[in-house]
């Protein structure tokens, strides 16, 4: 499955997030540059509202030797002052702290949810084929939004706690070294045991955001298909395949909780430990008038103040391991390699070019071969030796049984995906020359999926459209709309065409979704147009009507249309039959029907006369 392997795969990449977690996060550079002012001010802020806390146990050692020893009232009252303006001052500062990092950290999430969507709409199909939407949502999602926790939180709380260990270090070291070495005792061992935490809880953290990606799949699958659920009672095996992996996400979950708070214990108990030891000490120190009270007092509320920062290292440790491990996911995706203009096959040399000019007009396959990036390698070859000629203006009916390519033969004129062999030519041109946006501009698809979106049914349609300001977007939609007979049930909805049609057009009924995707294809007037199977939905009276209504446009375009049914064969000028993954014959459909067995057979619903073709397309899509 999809999933599976998805997850495995995450499962293999946490050896390298382990080794380079730092790398990982470093790579959010390019989005955090642009805000990099105010982030480090944040930075500096905190850091000096932090530094202000150590500040406290030298206003106590003044205040502890100085006027409580002297019993001067006033001093008291001074020194309660400068504590209570030190608490202030730290509480606003880190107010500000706050304020600063918002804005900034929501506009990098911001940032690179864009450019997550911006790539994933530039990846080829075939990388779509691999990844299921699920663990591409949660990486827009669940992802990112442990990006920007960790911007807001461990990332400026390392740097600040490690600025406060190391002043508060020194101070305790400068007031007394004995016992600061005895408080300090406990960093190189939690250093190791962070060390190894870290580790543990980068690879806990992959399996469980992986696992996050498998159970946002299997709820939206079963949301889009809950007709089909419903339809076959299959509700108890759908909630028993959600519970499993519910159960899965609740054990990796317990896991990182189990590994916080081992670490958490660890850092809490060693310090206690050289806490307790340093108090003893010191205690002893003051009886035998080798050290002030006051001195005492200040060292060990200096030691309480850096409790919270030696206590956090753990817990900024493991967000900062979910963090690289989330930027890790993230970059999975944007290093998948976009589609580029020319393709992978595209020639570069002018000869080629001039070639393509010569080549005629029309829609040109010559020996055009295509294997899916996910076949096997002993698999054959989807598409063999294709040579197909569609003549300008003509319409060229693909017909072959099941499986045998007649889909991925479409698919490679708009460029969903490139031969792996061979070449086309739209118009003359090599369609390798012509970056997509060219080739999706000459070419409109009506796909045998009427797949339509959460929005109204003239959005919907107009997606097909030209832009620019010549367009004449009303008159286009209306024209389209009477093409594929879908004015009137247009009309008759609540708003018309700016009726909404819901989450996949399930509002409405699947001839009807057909119609509208119809439309799309021919809003545009497209120089090229491919239709697959594009009437299979309609009852024989609608298809009578599309089809007569079709013909004025088939008349002005080039058209490929994948066809099943007689009805729609007879739409086109001339017949090619597809099997096997080649071109069998080409011929008019009575032609065909007199001189070649497999078509007759295929155009009669006769199965044993069929089946040689069926057998060498096994496989194929």
């Amino acid at each position: 499955m999809t999933t599976t392997t998805r997850s495995t795969s995450g499962d293999e990449r946490t050896g390298a997030v382990r080794r380079s977690a730092v790398r990982s996060l470093l790579r959010l550079w390019p989005f955090v540059r642009p805000v990099r002012a105010r982030l480090c001010t944040a930075a500096c802020v905190a850091v000096v509202a932090s530094c202000l806390s150590v500040v406290v146990p030298l206003v106590l050692k003044w205040l502890v030797d100085g006027p409580v020893a002297h019993r001067d009232a006033g001093g008291v009252w001074l020194g309660g002052g400068y504590l209570l303006l030190l608490g202030v001052a730290e509480a606003l500062l880190f107010g500000l702290r706050r304020w600063l990092v918002a804005r900034p950290t929501a506009a990098v999430e911001a940032a690179m949810r864009d450019a997550l969507y911006r790539h994933v709409q530039r990846l080829p199909v075939a990388f779509h084929d691999r990844w299921t939407s699920g663990q591409l949502l949660s990486r827009a999602t669940t992802d990112l939004q442990l990006l920007r926790l960790f911007l807001v939180f461990p990332l400026l709380f390392l740097l600040v706690n490690g600025v406060t260990i190391a002043v508060g270090g020194v101070l305790l070291l400068a007031q007394q070294w004995l016992l600061g070495l005895v408080l300090l005792a406990p960093v190189l061992p939690l250093m190791a045991v962070c060390s190894v935490f870290q580790a543990k809880y980068g690879r806990v953290a992959r399996r469980a955001l992986d696992q996050v990606g498998d159970l946002t799949t299997v709820v939206e699958e079963s949301v889009l298909g809950i007709r089909i659920i419903k339809g076959f009672g299959r509700h108890r095996s759908q909630a028993r395949a959600f519970r499993e992996l519910a159960r899965a996400v609740r054990t990796t979950e317990l896991r990182k909780a189990r590994l916080l708070a081992a670490i958490w214990g660890v850092n809490t108990l060693l310090p206690e430990v050289a806490f307790g030891a340093a108090l003893v000490l010191g205690t002893v120190q003051v009886a035998d008038g080798q050290l002030s009270a006051g001195t005492l007092v200040a060292f060990l509320s200096m030691a309480l103040a850096l409790r919270w920062p030696v206590d956090s290292i753990g817990f900024l440790l493991a967000m900062s391991s979910a963090a690289a491990t989330a930027a890790d996911r993230y970059f999975e995706v944007l290093d998948e390699p976009a589609v580029e203009e020319g393709g992978p096959w595209r020639r570069t040399n002018d000869a080629a070019a001039a070639e393509g000019e010569r080549g005629g007009g029309g829609l040109v396959f010559e020996g055009v071969e295509f294997r899916y990036p996910d076949a096997t390698p002993d698999a054959p070859p989807t598409l063999r030796g294709v040579d197909l000629h569609v003549r300008p203006g003509e319409t060229m009916a693909l017909v072959g049984a099941t499986g045998s390519g007649k889909t991925t033969l479409t698919a490679l004129v708009p460029r969903l995906y490139d031969p792996t062999a061979g070449r086309i030519t739209l118009g003359g041109r090599d369609l390798a020359t012509l970056s997509r946006e060219e080739a999706r501009a000459l070419v409109a698809v009506a796909f045998e999926e009427p797949t339509l979106f959460s929005a109204s049914v003239a959005e919907n349609v107009l997606m097909g459209a030209a832009d620019g300001p010549e367009a004449d977007h009303p008159a286009a939609l209306r024209r389209a709309l009477r093409v594929a007979q879908a004015e009137e049930f247009v009309a008759a909805l609540p708003q018309g065409a700016a009726t909404g049609v819901g989450e996949q057009g399930m509002s409405l009924s699947g001839g009807q979704r057909q119609r509208l995707a119809l439309a799309r294809a021919v809003v545009g007037r497209p120089r090229f147009l491919i239709l697959d199977d594009p009437l299979s939905a309609l009852d024989v009276h609608t298809e009578a009507r599309v089809e007569a209504a079709l013909r004025d446009v088939l008349a002005t375009t080039t058209a490929l249309v994948v066809a099943h049914r007689p009805s729609t064969v007879l739409l086109a000028d001339r017949v090619a039959l597809l099997s096997g993954g080649r071109i069998a014959a080409v011929g008019t459909h009575h032609q065909l029907l007199r001189e070649n067995a497999e078509y007759a057979a295929l155009m009669s619903g006769d199965p044993g006369r069929g089946g040689t073709g069926r057998q060498e397309g096994e496989g194929a899509r």
